[in-house]
This record gives C-alpha cells, sequence and structure tokens, in this order.
C-alpha cells in the first residue's frame, strides 16, 4: 500500500530543526513509526524498534553499550518499553549541538511524560499524532488555518468537495488505521478483534499489570457504548463487575493509551452551576464501531447510535486539526445544570468559537442562540456555527455559519 502522507509530518519537520530530540507519541498501530521512516528515507539514520525483545534487553541492561551498536543520528520505536534509554540520551544531547539527532516514538503517553520531562527537560519536543484524519485520506495536506469566517470555510470547501452522507460514514465506521482503508469487511473485523487482543490488552496487561481481563474488555465495550456521554464511573463498574476506584484507574489507562479522548468541561468563575465531568469519545470511530458490534456502515449510519458517532468524529476531526496546526487551541463543552449544552467551546487568542454539532442537512437554526451564555462573560465570542451535514458553508447570521462536517 502506497504511503499516505500525514499532516503532522510539517509540525515534526519544524520541531526537529529545533530540537535535539523529538517524540512523537499516539496510540499503538496510528502511524508514528511509519511516517518517521518515510521521512528518513533520504537520511542515513539508524532505525532500531524496542518491539523487539534482543534490542530490548540490551538497551535496559547496558544503554551505552546500545548506542555503541545504534549510533545516532537514531529513529527508536517504542522507546517506552525501555526508558533507561533516556539519560542516556540527554547524556548525548548535552555533548552535541546538533539538532534532531533522536527521533522517538511512544504509546504511553503518562510514563514516557514523566520519563522524558526529568531527563530531557528543553531538549525535546513533544508530538501528538492520531490515526488518519477525512482530509489525510483524501491528500489535502496543510489548508490554511481553521478558522470560522465564511471565506475560509469556501476555500476549505473547494479543496474537500461537497459534503455526503454516506463518505462521512465510510470514514467513521472504517476509522482511522492504515491497514484498513481498503480492507474488505471480513479483513477488517478480523483486524480489529487482533488489534484488541494483540495490541490493548497486551499492553494491558503487560505494562499496566491489569489481570482480570475479561473484566477489562467489558470495561472498554462499557465505554464505547456511551460515546457522547458524560462519564459515568458508577456505571462502568457495575458493567465491569469492578470498584469505581478501579473504573477510574482503568479511565485512566485508557486515556493513556490514547484509545479515548476525554473533552473537558468549560470553566469560568464568571458562570455559576457548570458540571465539571468530562464528555467521553474514542479517539478512533472504527474501533468504537467493531466494539458496538455495527458491522456495516449503513447499520451504523441508520441505527440509534448514529448521532453520537457523527459527534465522535467531529470532535476528534477537531482535536486532530489544532494538534497539527501552527496554532494551539484549547477544546471543551459547555453545560450547566439546567442542562444547557454547547457541543464544542474552541478557545484562542482569548476567544471563543462556539460550535454545535447536528447530524443533519437542516439543522434548527435557532440552536445558535445558546451561544448568548457567552454574554454574560467578559470572554470575546468569535464566529462560530453548526457542523453538520449541510453539503456547502451557508450563513446563519452574521457570525455564525452552518458548516459542512467533512471540511473541519
Amino acid at each position: 500500500m502506497a504511503y499516505i502522507h500525514r499532516e503532522l509530518e510539517r509540525k515534526f519537520k519544524e520541531m526537529d530543526s529545533f530540537f535535539k530530540a523529538v517524540l512523537v507519541i499516539g496510540a499503538r498501530q496510528v502511524g508514528k513509526s511509519t511516517m518517521l521512516k518515510e521521512l528518513a528515507k533520504e537520511q542515513n539514520r539508524t532505525i532500531v524498534t524496542m518491539d523487539n525483545d534482543f534490542d530490548r534487553e540490551l538497551a535496559k541492561s547496558d544503554p551505552v553499550l546500545f548506542f555503541q551498536t545504534y549510533q545516532p543520528p537514531i529513529l527508536i520505536d517504542e522507546i517506552q518499553k525501555a526508558p533507561e534509554l533516556l539519560e542516556q540520551i540527554k547524556i548525548m544531547c548535552d555533548e552535541s549541538d546538533e539538532r534532531g539527532r533522536f527521533w522517538l516514538t511512544g504509546s504511553q503517553r503518562k510514563k514516557l511524560m514523566e520519563k522524558s520531562q526529568d531527563s530531557l527537560a528543553g531538549r525535546l519536543g513533544i508530538l501528538k499524532l492520531y490515526g488518519l484524519s477525512q482530509r489525510e485520506k483524501q491528500n489535502v495536506l496543510d489548508p490554511e488555518e481553521l478558522d470560522f469566517s465564511m471565506p475560509s470555510l469556501k476555500s476549505r470547501a473547494t479543496l474537500m468537495g461537497k459534503n455526503n452522507i454516506n463518505d462521512v460514514y465510510e470514514h467513521i465506521w472504517r476509522g482511522g488505521y492504515a491497514d484498513v482503508i481498503s480492507a474488505t469487511d471480513e479483513q477488517m473485523q478480523t483486524y480489529y478483534q487482533s488489534y484488541i487482543d494483540n495490541y490493548l490488552i497486551a499492553d494491558a496487561v503487560n505494562d499496566e499489570g491489569i489481570k482480570n481481563v475479561q473484566s477489562f474488555k467489558r470495561f472498554l465495550r462499557a465505554c464505547a457504548a456511551i460515546i457522547g456521554s458524560l462519564v459515568n464511573y458508577n456505571m462502568l463498574a457495575e458493567v465491569a463487575d469492578i470498584n469505581v476506584a478501579t473504573a477510574k484507574k482503568w479511565l485512566d489507562i485508557l486515556q493513556d493509551m490514547d484509545v479515548i479522548y476525554l473533552l473537558e468541561p468549560y470553566s469560568n468563575n464568571e458562570l455559576q452551576r457548570l458540571v465539571k465531568t468530562p464528555k467521553l469519545y474514542f479517539c478512533d470511530t472504527g474501533l468504537c464501531a467493531y466494539l458496538t458490534r455495527w458491522l456495516t456502515k449503513e447499520s451504523l449510519r441508520d441505527g440509534a447510535a448514529s448521532g453520537h458517532f457523527y459527534e465522535n468524529y467531529v470532535v476528534m476531526e477537531l482535536v486532530k486539526n489544532y494538534a497539527y496546526s501552527r496554532h494551539t487551541a484549547k477544546l471543551t463543552f459547555y453545560r450547566d445544570d439546567n442542562a444547557k449544552e454547547i457541543d464544542v467551546f474552541i478557545e484562542e487568542n482569548g476567544r471563543i468559537h462556539p460550535i454545535e454539532i447536528k447530524k443533519s442537512a437542516n439543522p434548527d437554526r435557532k440552536e445558535i442562540r445558546k451561544y448568548n451564555v457567552l454574554d454574560k462573560t467578559t470572554v470575546e465570542k468569535a464566529n462560530g456555527g453548526i457542523i453538520c451535514m449541510y453539503p456547502e458553508p451557508f450563513p446563519i447570521d452574521r457570525e455564525n455559519t452552518f458548516i459542512p462536517s467533512n471540511i473541519i
């Protein structure tokens, strides 16, 4: 299969020219090592993986000898399996002013962050890679920065074409792992089952010490069943037959493994009675569809969970967009104890873009009235709108737009 270029490549090159070491984190099989191997093709760069038993044991027992055997510039895959290398990398970074000597990948964020920040503070750039976005699948890379003005949205629409419900649910149902892009339905089901057993469960057992595998599988399926909803630890614990403390620990593990994404609630001292519980999404909608037994895109598109999957898809496309862009943004959601909810707040440059998500080609424009909650604050309300199945960008009023979901 031909290599699919990633939007993160631009940002990686930028950081590689500045930092002595760059770490790309993300879930298993999202393409971290594939991307870096592609970027290394024109370089004389050593490539080694810590999934290899011999190399991992050498790295753990004798880091100095490891780097005599495998000399930089080097790509080390799954570095979290041999964190003993990080201290030696620090020493070697201090011995040279050369940038980009060490390329690292890892799939356990918390452990890596703790170890790398202790050892490589100021020397290491950390980037996140997710599964393939809809833009990457269509080879529409690095469009202009996403803003929600009509000229910008129209410009993006010329690159992506018109919104189409079947294309959207093909992307949602198939997910973002490169290996399933051209797989048959039967091959894809086998892929996801193997992914769960060989990566998720294996890493949970070997790296996280989870012993009750069947309960963990039930917990994983329970998480998949509540995408787009507030986290309910009591329910998750009951389904998996575990206590609430264990449920919280396991949710942290799934977040650390980038299986799930928790969208935090908006917080502002000027607004009262806001909820404090995050909403749960899956980083990959294809994996979530498999776990909840939606075995065709048509059944998913027309089924009871269709709207929740659509919301999950939109949130993760926004997450990916801002993870790879030149400018960072904070994503939250608004909900108060009167159940007034706005699906996404995008906070950047002291402004908030309010966004609703509707799986409809003709959503009710009255939804934007909820955005008036921001009038009670000193925060500037910026352009927003409703991300939906409208075929092309269309103005709702001077500040808000119907935004086709395929252009974000």
